[in-house]
Formats: C-alpha cells, structure tokens, sequence
C-alpha cells in the first residue's frame, strides 16, 4: 500500500497491474498526516480498489526526510483529518511500536510511542474499525499493551518477533499478515510453521519486503506469501487463497461493502 509519496504516474501504474494480476482490493496504509489527503484522493479514484486506512506511525519523517520517533503532535496533526474521513475507512493504521535503536532509544520516546498507539486503539474502538500495526523490534510490548487496552480486531502485519511471542496475539484472536519477503526471511518461515492459517492473513507492504531484497515490491507479488505458504503447510494453494481471504472479512468487516462485489 505505501505507493503514496512516489508520484502519481507510478502509482496508477501499480494500480493497474494489480488489478490486471486478479488482485480484487490494495488496502492502502497511510503512515503520517501528510499522506492523508493525498489517499483520499485514491481512493475516490479507485473507489471499490484503493480502500483506505489512515494513522499515525510510530516512525514519522521530518520535512528534512530525516526518520524520528513519532509524537503526540504528530497524532494531534492526524485527528482532524481521521475525524473528516471516518465513514470511509476501512481501518486505523498504520499504527504501532518501532523500538529499533536508531529511532528510540530512550525511555521517554517508547513512552511517547505507547501514548499515540493507546489513543489511537480508543479511536478505532469508537469508530468500530480495526487496526494496522506495525511492531519493529517491539513485538512482545506491542501485543502486550494491545491486549492491555482491549483492541479487539487487530492485524499485525511484517512481524519480526519470535514464533512463542506470535502464539500470545493468536491466543487473543489477533491476525498475522505475511509479505513476500517470507522467501527469504528465516524468521518469517519459522513464524508461518507455528502460526495456524486460521489466523494469516496475505499482504505485500509495497514497495518494500519483496521477494528480492532492494528490489521495489508490488501488490501483485501477494501471489508469492500464498504460494510460499501453501508450500509450508502442505496444503493447496486455493486453500490459502480461501481460508486468507475469510480472515480478511472477519478481521475488516467494511471490506465487502466498500470493494465492487
């Protein structure tokens, strides 16, 4: 979904060999408030293809392009906007916990983080949406504070945690969405073996974790988690598809009505 700052052309482009690759719906994710309107704008475009969900990430871009911890202003910039567009989203996110080194490293930030993640899990539990979470190098306190705060449909998606740190979310009736990198990710595998497919959802997080590292991701590509998938579990391919795409319904239960089906 993060085709947003890469120029509109491109961005059709990416839209329309999903499309043509059988791709029925791009959940597309914002990650900051800049990127809002702009997704809005998307969508209504593609209205029934491009379903949207805004939110604050816990890694936010300076006007410099320089990567830093997200804040309560941040947050504060956002909720005009997730106020403006709530009957047209499909879920909050992208929202989450990133305690890699480099972007927080101290208490005070990680405190941060978990503020504008425990407001926006109240958010998506007054709208009725589900969330996106993102939880880099944080996976156990993300689940942790989830669980804490009552969010109830909530879809993790890239997790980088261990397989026993997973089965605590799965045991909560949380869903786990599996990019293309799982080809090449130990981790990812390891993940996939213990999950139950009862709770994987599919995704590609374009235009990063593809198949081929440094090599720009597509939607299309969700192709290669099923295939990859199906192989794990020594199950048929249409099996995934089904069983994936049921989880999908039940964890964004907008996602029928707002698709063209």
């Amino acid at each position: 979904g993060r085709n947003l700052g890469l120029g509109f052309v491109r961005g059709v482009a990416v839209i329309q060999t999903a499309s043509a690759a059988g791709i029925l719906a791009l959940v597309a994710v914002a990650e900051h408030s800049e990127e809002f309107e702009r997704l809005m704008e998307l969508s209504e475009k593609y209205s029934g293809f491009v379903l949207p969900c805004l939110g604050v990430h816990p890694v936010q871009v300076d006007p410099s392009g320089e990567q830093r911890s997200a804040t309560l202003q941040d947050l504060e910039a956002a909720l005009p906007l997730i106020e403006k567009y709530k009957e047209r989203l499909l879920a909050i996110g992208e929202v989450g916990l990133d305690f890699t080194p480099r972007f927080a490293s101290t208490d005070a930030q990680k405190n941060e983080q978990r503020q504008v993640l425990i407001r926006q899990i109240e958010i998506a539990k007054q709208l009725d949406l589900p969330l996106n979470v993102h939880s880099r190098s944080a996976g156990r306190p993300t689940i942790k504070l989830l669980k804490e705060q009552g969010a109830e449909r909530v879809l993790l998606h890239a997790f980088d945690g261990k397989p026993s740190v997973a089965m605590e979310a799965v045991k909560a009736g949380f869903f786990f969405s599996i990019p293309p990198s799982i080809i090449r990710s130990e981790q990812k595998q390891k993940l996939v073996k213990q999950l139950p497919l009862e709770s994987m959802c599919l995704e590609t997080d374009s235009p990063a974790l593809g198949p081929v590292k440094q090599v720009r991701n597509e939607p299309k590509n969700v192709l290669v988690s099923c295939q990859y998938i199906a192989q794990v579990k020594g199950i048929p391919v249409e099996k995934v598809m089904e069983v994936t795409t049921q989880n999908a319904f039940r964890l964004f239960p907008k996602l029928q009505k707002l698709m063209r089906l």
